[in-house]
């Protein structure tokens, strides 16, 4: 748990936020290491405080929980995310992207259905949405050229889920999902206690009742209720600590930045993945998602680095800052900053021929250094300006880059006739260890001349500059 000024700062921030953005009630968690170490909440649910069981609407959050589905789909070879989505739904032959497409919104598919608010009208079946808002007029744009939310892609991925599991997607989701979490609050429609949606008018202190319903083929983009602490379990899934449900591998794909919510004049702050938002803050990430339904906002915000995660939900069409979940985070960040793991010599030794690739290599004149973890994997680090990247060994005795400029690119160890190290090959980029070494191989040669304390003269310029053009 946190300390009590901690907690009482936390408290106080969530108090003010209620107040300041007259929010008829808002409740709020923070968790590390998978778990929950505060609870708070402020402004009143039937004329008392929301407690840990009170549901909240928490609308497209409901999306990763689809996400996350379709990948334990692909997982398990029953989904290829680059097939075309006709191939698991053939009727919507108008719509011709792929399933990863559509978990990354680049589908290029109308946002909202063509019908009346869905989010506010109740919903019919799926083969009513399509007939209306899957046709050659829904395609705005054509399937991953650029990014466009779209709320009418989620209900299509909801019932390919359906289709493929055999049973309705919600139930989908409570049994393969939430049962083995334990998410017992986490449901459909709400169960008792739960906050009602309410908008709060903007120039007097009045609130309308906002309608509630089951959005049918919708739902899938938007229709779970839930509390602050089922979200915070789910978080634990989003970022690879529940292997069983979710591989770390699987759940590492899903942050990967696919399409860059781009917004003309501004630096880029939010991505989507596969299912997720990712967010850029002043180059710090994190990842999760918003959401928002009449009566209702929400949000789930997970730090890449430390895994701290956050959860805030409101009873209020709007209003809510869009900062409280940082600035909660960050009282946590600055009170009781993150301790680092205890270092320990790793168990079992290195083997000798990964321990001979470490240290200081030359590509031209960038330095770099290789360092080896305790899994085999060897990360190349920049002493200058230069590219980075992780390398995982492969069966053969190369290593495959993991990240950045290389990744999916082979780094070979190469070896003198005698067994020697002679240098590394990335990709034709010949590292050394020191700089063009002229008996590694370097493309283009080393001038036999050797390191020289002056520039060499240009002799024969006319000719390196080659023929003159006639006229």
């Amino acid at each position: 748990m946190l300390q009590d000024a901690t907690a009482e700062a936390l408290v106080e921030r969530l108090a003010r936020e209620q107040a300041e953005k007259r929010l008829p009630a808002i409740t709020a968690a923070v968790a590390r290491d998978d778990r929950l170490v505060w609870f708070g909440s402020a402004g009143e649910v039937d004329g008392t405080p929301p407690s840990r069981e009170t549901q909240f609407r928490c609308g497209s959050i409901t999306k990763t929980f689809v996400a996350v589905e379709v990948m334990r789909l692909r997982d398990e070879g029953l989904v290829d995310l680059d097939a075309p989505i006709t191939t698991y739904l053939p009727e919507l032959d108008n719509l011709r992207c792929s399933v990863a497409q559509l978990l990354s919104h680049t589908s290029g598919l109308r946002a909202e259905t063509s019908g009346p608010w869905w989010e506010r009208t109740r919903g019919g079946g799926f083969n009513e949405l399509a007939a209306s808002s899957i046709g050659p007029d829904d395609i705005v744009c054509p399937p991953g050229r650029r990014f466009h939310y779209s709320n009418v892609g989620y209900g299509v991925l909801g019932e390919m889920v359906a289709r493929l599991r055999g049973e309705a997607w919600d139930d989908v989701i409570d049994r393969e999902l939430l049962g083995p979490l334990g998410m017992l609050r986490t449901s459909t429609r709400p169960v008792a206690p739960f906050a009602p949606g309410l908008a709060v008018h903007p120039h007097a202190d009045l609130v309308l009742a906002e309608p509630e319903h089951d959005a049918g083929a919708m739902a899938p983009a938007g229709q779970l209720w839930t509390t602050a602490e089922d979200l915070c379990r789910w978080a634990a899934v989003l970022s690879g600590s529940r292997p069983h449900l979710l591989s770390r591998d699987t759940a590492a794909e899903m942050r990967l930045p696919l399409a860059v919510n781009d917004v003309t004049d501004r630096p880029w702050t939010t991505a989507h993945g596969l299912g997720l938002q990712l967010f850029n803050d002043d180059g710090k990430r994190s990842f999760g998602h918003g959401g928002s339904m009449p009566g209702f906002l929400a949000m789930l915000r997970i730090e890449s680095e430390t895994k701290d995660t956050v959860v805030v939900l409101t009873n209020a069409t709007s209003g809510m800052s869009q900062t409280i979940d940082q600035e909660l985070l960050e009282i946590v960040r600055h009170r009781e900053p993150s301790a680092p793991p205890t270092w320990r010599p790793m168990a079992g030794g290195l083997d000798d021929s990964l321990l001979e690739i470490t240290g200081t290599w030359y590509w031209g004149t960038r330095a770099f250094v290789i360092t080896a973890r305790r899994d085999g994997v060897l990360d190349l680090t920049a002493l200058t300006l230069g590219r980075e990247a992780s390398f995982c060994p492969a069966a053969d005795g190369s290593f495959v880059g993991l990240s950045g400029y290389y990744e999916g690119e082979t780094l070979k160890v190469v070896r003198r006739h005698d067994g020697t190290l002679s240098h590394l090959d990335i990709g034709s980029f010949i590292l050394t260890r020191t700089p063009y070494d002229p008996a590694a191989g370097v493309p283009g040669g080393v001038d036999a001349a050797g390191w020289r304390g002056s520039a060499p003269e240009a002799e024969h310029r006319h000719h390196q500059l080659g023929p003159r053009r006639r006229e």
